[in-house]
């Protein structure tokens, strides 16, 4: 299992989201809401400079994005 990077900003992980087809669908304060139509996920990424360690799993697991994968999407 790859171990995620901790301190990942926000920003960074919207930024990796949206290559794996997801787009913003809305902001309401510091959360930003993504969505993919197909086949369809939606998720909510605090807008932070440092996200807590445990919510960019929680994020991967609704948006079924393997922590590789994702990984991959952050370079």
């Amino acid at each position: 299992m790859s171990k995620l990077p901790r301190g990942l900003s926000g920003k960074e992980v919207v930024k990796a989201l949206k290559k794996a087809g997801f787009s913003v669908k809305r902001q309401k304060g510091s959360h930003v809401i993504l969505r993919r139509d197909v086949p369809f996920a939606q998720v909510v990424v605090p807008d932070h400079r440092s996200i807590d360690t445990g919510t960019p799993d929680h994020i991967l697991e609704g948006a079924d994005i393997s922590p590789a994968d994702f990984i991959k999407l952050l370079r």
